[in-house]
């Protein structure tokens, strides 16, 4: 197992700020291409059935001129399998999906799910496509991962998050905290690469980047945020310093 703690940078905001207005700016591939300076190992985007941010468009360009591995984030639908099968990004990963939620409110109920998800993953993974499941940290969220087939999951750490703006570091914290920790041992335990995203700050990362079994950290709303007060570059820049650090401290020095 690598010591090295990827981040994979969400570049969806900047297409949201682009659509409040129409046009073509700001452009998302040219902010994937600032975050690959900056140090980001990989650029998520997630395509929605609204298109509220994302386009397809976005995806194409992002496909064809980035460097960076592509992770695409999608609904279990047939018009999402068939744009993945299209473009072919180097992962694609199953999220639960509703129009009237403002972000993803939780994690994909893939446990509940499995006849409908099964022949999903199958058919990515036929195409070469590595599948993650985005799930809450939960045993049987993970065994179904298993069970489906999907090498990759990916822990919603939102409900850590919101309690750290809540109760700071209180015990409602640390109990969301530790829900993290056990669900990506077990993750190892069953052979996933298990990875983790949603609402991380620069408060927040720091603990969730010590978990020596997490491989990867998605990050988009709060460095797009961030980056109105101190430039895309910074904000990234800040954000894989304190992985980094957290990882060092934890007794894994970073290793590319």
């Amino acid at each position: 197992m690598s010591d090295y703690l990827r981040l994979g940078v969400n570049i969806d905001h900047v297409a949201t700020i682009r659509n409040a207005r129409g046009g073509r700016h700001p452009d998302p591939v040219r902010a994937a291409r600032m975050a690959a300076a900056a140090g980001a190992d990989g650029i998520t985007a997630h395509l929605r059935e609204d298109r509220r941010h994302i386009s397809d468009d976005d995806i194409e360009r992002l496909a064809k001129d980035i460097d960076l591995p592509l992770n695409f984030e999608m609904a279990a639908t047939e018009e999402m399998i068939g744009i993945a099968l299209r473009y072919k990004p180097h992962a694609a990963c199953l999220v639960p999906e509703k129009r009237t939620e403002v972000t993803t409110e939780g994690g994909l109920d893939a446990a509940g799910g499995l006849e409908a998800l099964r022949p999903v993953v199958d058919r990515l993974a036929e195409a070469g496509i590595r599948v993650s499941l985005f799930i809450d940290p939960d045993r049987a969220q993970l065994e179904a991962a298993v069970a489906l087939g999907a090498p990759v999951v990916e822990l919603h750490t939102g409900a850590y998050c919101e309690s750290h703006i809540e109760h700071g570091d209180g015990p409602e914290t640390a109990a969301e905290l530790r829900r993290i920790v056990e669900a990506a041992a077990i993750a190892r335990e069953l052979g996933l690469e298990c990875h983790a995203g949603h609402g991380l700050t620069f408060d927040t990362v720091a603990d969730v980047a010590a978990i020596p079994t997490i491989m990867e950290l998605n990050i988009g709303h709060f460095l797009i945020g961030e980056a109105i007060f101190s430039g895309l570059d910074s904000s990234i820049k800040r954000m894989r310093a304190l992985m980094d650090k957290a990882r060092a401290e934890a007794g894994g020095a970073r290793t590319a």
